[in-house]
């Protein structure tokens, strides 16, 4: 090898090496960067938290005026339920029966809106258990865990969940039985121990869609706005079979030219 190649060689690697250095520079300044907006995100977050428990508190005497109005409707939160698409296919017809008693339904967001929350059921005197109260809560606690605990319901005799059916672990429904019961929601997360990563689709349907807004589901105004959009897609579905049969017709015309 010449001089003047051996002299490339060295300018190339002596280049080389400058250039990782400077990528390793130009990543370490990355991750710098990443660092401070991680920090901004975590403030960003107890602003929120911040927030919305201040707003709870403003919500709450507001919250409690509409469950006023709610109880002079005759089966307001029956009518709800059965007007909700993930919410309505839990209720069989005894549960139906039951929720002829419930008086109200309460979300109470604890204290500190981090820590948790827990949904009520107030009923009135029934012949189906002794409970005036049914709760399930959730318990957030270090780590993604989750502690979830539930009213043991107090059955009167001969009454019960039918024939011990249950939704699964995570308050999914399983697929429909005859006997399937919206109250085995209590029973199966009675007695948990700390589980991570709980999802349960009944109360977050309850909590964050059915709770915020059920004069929605009341006036079944969604099944409304899917009906609309159902006709209209007939609509356009009927005018494009308009243009085919359009188009055969004149084709004959011109096979028989």
């Amino acid at each position: 090898m010449g001089a003047e190649a051996k002299k490339a060689k060295v300018v190339q690697e002596v280049a080389e090496e400058q250039i990782d250095a400077q990528l390793v520079l130009n990543v370490e300044k990355l991750h710098d960067i990443q660092e401070e907006l991680d920090k901004i995100n975590e403030e960003v977050v107890e602003k929120v938290l911040e927030i919305n428990q201040k707003y709870s508190e403003v919500r709450k005497p507001v919250y409690d005026k509409r469950e006023d109005i709610i109880k002079t409707i005759p089966d307001f939160w029956l009518t709800a339920f059965m007007s909700h698409p993930l919410l309505c296919g839990l209720l069989s017809e005894e549960d139906q029966k039951i929720f002829k008693y419930l008086s109200s339904l309460e979300v109470e967001e604890f204290k500190d809106v981090q820590s948790g929350y827990s949904i009520s059921f107030n009923f009135n005197s029934n012949p189906f258990f002794e409970d005036s109260k049914l709760t399930k809560s959730f318990t957030f606690l270090d780590e993604g865990l989750v502690k979830v605990t539930a009213t043991k319901i107090k059955w009167k005799d001969g009454k019960g969940l039918p024939n011990g059916v249950a939704h699964d672990k995570k308050g999914n429904k399983r697929p429909h039985e005859e006997d399937e019961s919206f109250f085995s929601w209590f029973s199966e997360t009675q007695q948990e121990d700390d589980v991570e990563d709980v999802d349960d689709e009944i109360a977050d349907a309850i909590k964050d869609d059915l709770w915020p807004n059920p004069i929605t589901y009341f006036n079944n105004e969604t099944d409304e706005v899917d009906f609309e959009g159902d006709e209209s897609d007939q609509e356009e579905d009927g005018s494009d079979d308009d243009d085919i049969d359009g188009d055969d017709d004149g084709g004959e015309k011109d096979e028989g030219n």
